[in-house]
């Protein structure tokens, strides 16, 4: 399906889009890029660019296999591990309201959670760096059809970390690798309502979702469906004969939790990161904590990543992978662009690189 593109002026402008619509730079590069994303393995995809106050969007693909619907271009969609900026967020900001500290160990919120919870912290829940097994490793994955009965079940966080926690450690002690893990943050969210007696849902949304007026953004916590206009999102599912991809829109988002359950759009997910990097949300020094290597010469702070792009401009935000969907979103450092791109895989392949050429020509251009 051909590309379809809008050209808009961002809420609070005065301006008109000028008469023909005209396009950003690198315009029709991107939107060749964004084709190129479907035919490579994407069932749809959308990317939305912020330059000032104009917007432009543009799509491809389908919103449902073995449809012609387009995709929404102002769309939902499960962001996976961008939930663990928002999560972070609130973290650092119960620092910086004297309500924890970020070299509190673990043992001092959550007592017994944590083989050595003495000597993990949560800047190495922040960072990765706590050496925890990562729950997900632990779960069935697809194409093994036994995934489907995750559509359904409710779990616990404390069943998930009891899970990684009866693996060995992946490093010792703490701090002295990088290891990607979902499970540091599972735990920060039950850290979180340690200190505040409120489940971390309830605070993001009265810290950062409410305010910044992210109507668009939740944490649906149990609830299955995704509200309003969305693509669907498909697993591959061995069967006899072959490997089909299954829909697996609708399930329970409680499988991700504080690690990754949020769903929101583009345009909630730019506002966000240029609220945070803006100094709205943080004050500079937890903002600078964020931004400063939690590990080495990595790119991932404290909740945070970024990426060095083709022009040598460093951009922040984070990405995430929900599975069924996966998402990108950064901001250069003046905050004059916002880039956010989204798609549903069809699992034949990487997208990654593809998506990095993209940003790439969305930033540079």
């Amino acid at each position: 399906m051909a590309a379809v593109t809008v050209l808009a002026v961002a809420a609070g402008s005065a301006a008109a889009p000028p008469p023909g619509g005209e396009e950003p730079p690198g315009a029709a590069e991107l939107r060749e890029q964004l084709d190129d994303l479907v035919a490579e393995g994407a069932v749809g995809a959308l990317v939305e660019v912020r330059d000032g106050r104009r917007v432009w969007r543009d799509t491809s693909g389908v919103a449902e296999r073995d449809t012609q619907r387009a995709v929404p271009a102002r769309g939902r969609f499960r962001v996976g591990s961008i939930t663990k900026t928002f999560v972070a967020t609130v973290v650092l900001q119960l620092a910086g309201e004297g309500r924890l500290r970020l070299d509190d160990p673990v043992e001092a919120w959550l007592p017994g959670a944590v083989p050595d919870g003495r000597r993990v912290t949560v800047r190495h829940l922040l960072g990765h760096t706590g050496g925890l097994y990562d729950y997900k490793r632990t779960l069935t994955v697809p194409p093994d059809p036994a995934f489907l009965d995750y559509r359904s079940r409710t779990w616990t966080p404390d069943e998930l970390i009891g899970r990684a926690v009866a693996h060995p450690p992946t490093s010792a002690p703490p701090g002295t690798a990088y290891a990607y893990s979902n499970t540091g943050y599972l735990l920060l969210g039950r850290i979180i309502e340690e200190a505040t007696g409120r489940p971390y849902a309830r605070e993001i949304g009265r810290r950062i979702i409410r305010p910044l007026r992210l109507h668009a953004t939740s944490l649906p916590g149990t609830y299955p469906r995704i509200r309003g206009p969305h693509m669907r999102g498909y697993v591959p599912v061995e069967r006899a004969g072959g490997t089909p991809l299954v829909d697996f829109t609708e399930m329970n988002p409680s499988l991700f939790g504080a690690s990754g359950e949020m769903i929101s759009t583009a345009g909630d997910l730019d506002r966000f990161f240029a609220a945070l990097l803006g100094g709205r949300l943080l004050p500079d020094h937890l903002l600078a904590e964020m931004r400063t290597p939690s590990f080495g010469g990595r790119t991932y702070g404290l909740g945070l990543a970024w990426k060095e792009t083709a022009c040598g401009v460093t951009v922040y935000g984070n990405d995430g992978d929900a599975l069924t969907y996966q998402s990108w979103s950064f901001t250069t450092p003046d905050l004059r662009r916002h880039v956010t791109v989204a798609l549903t895989p069809d699992h034949r392949a990487g997208l990654d690189d593809s998506v990095d050429a993209l940003l790439d020509t969305a930033f540079c251009g």
